[in-house]
């Protein structure tokens, strides 16, 4: 089976292509492949097959073998691959996802495709839309407490649940201790993606994010998306803001329509083939 490597901001997928064949993975395939010791390695699978809305569907799967409903870096990477390969060589594309069809718009430079402007959708506050249980329509400055520290969190939908945190200093906080704590809340029954800001002015935003199923990973463009949503929703930032995230830079846009536009880089890293026995498993006989 062929496979392709890509990363958008260091936030790396393998990309399946089941256009022509159903591909089939079952949880622990999934945990394989995405390992960087037993696998290809990833923060995710992602898998392209036909659909009737759009020109194709992607699935996203997390390293835990969990389904994402979309991912806007991954959706980067499909949009460099469809122009690139010629499966589609177009510079706007309608890509469906199990959120809904998502507009995408490539720039290209030398014939190769160096940014990707994602619709990510209109941002939903509404406990129900994300879910979460708690008082209130909407989950606005909300109280959390986890792993010992209260926190007030904003908490949204972005075609994925989102709950951003506003803090001073983001490079102090203890992610990997907190992310998962909320991630896994009660409050939260389908589990949430943890964003962690810092406002540095009225056009930039600094950010970690902790990614359901994942980890903390070097960049979200949901996340990135969900982080300017809920900071322009507080009268904390413009419009369009530029977000640094630890794999780099990404460029984030309300339009005049309230949808969210994430701009931001795709690479290639390379592409291979699975060998015959990639589902073996290590075994060790004694005499």
């Amino acid at each position: 089976m062929e496979f392709y490597k890509y990363h958008s901001l260091g936030n790396d997928y393998i990309l399946l292509d089941a256009m022509r064949a159903p591909l089939r993975l079952s949880p622990a395939d999934i945990r394989s492949l995405c390992d960087r010791h037993f696998g290809i390695g990833g923060d995710g699978i992602l898998v392209i097959e036909p659909s009737e809305r759009a020109f194709c569907r992607m699935l996203n799967y997390n390293p835990d073998a969990s389904q994402a409903e979309t991912s806007g870096n991954g959706l980067r990477c499909l949009a460099k691959h469809l122009y690139e390969t010629g499966l589609y060589p177009h510079r706007e594309m309608e890509v469906d996802t199990p959120s809904g069809v998502k507009g995408l718009s490539v720039r290209v430079a030398g014939g190769k495709v160096r940014t990707v402007e994602v619709n990510m959708g209109r941002p939903d506050f509404r406990r129900s839309s994300i879910p979460m249980h708690g008082e209130g329509e909407e989950a606005l400055e909300v109280e959390l407490e986890a792993a010992g520290r209260r926190m007030t969190a904003t908490c949204l939908s972005l075609g994925t649940p989102h709950c951003v945190i506003f803090l001073e200093d983001i490079e102090s906080v203890a992610v990997g201790e907190i992310g998962p704590a909320i991630e896994k809340d009660p409050a939260f029954p389908l589990r949430v993606n943890v964003e962690f800001v810092q406002v540095v002015d009225l056009s930039e935003l600094r950010q970690r994010s902790w990614e359901r199923g994942a980890g903390e990973t070097l960049a979200s463009a949901a996340g990135a998306g969900a982080a300017v949503a809920a900071a322009e929703r507080a009268g904390k930032c413009k419009r369009r803001v530029h977000v640094k995230l630890p794999g780099g830079l990404m460029e984030v846009e309300i339009s005049a329509s309230g949808e969210v536009l994430t701009r931001g880089p795709a690479r290639r890293v390379f592409r291979g083939r699975l060998d015959e026995d990639w589902r073996e498993r290590s075994r060790i006989v004694l005499a």
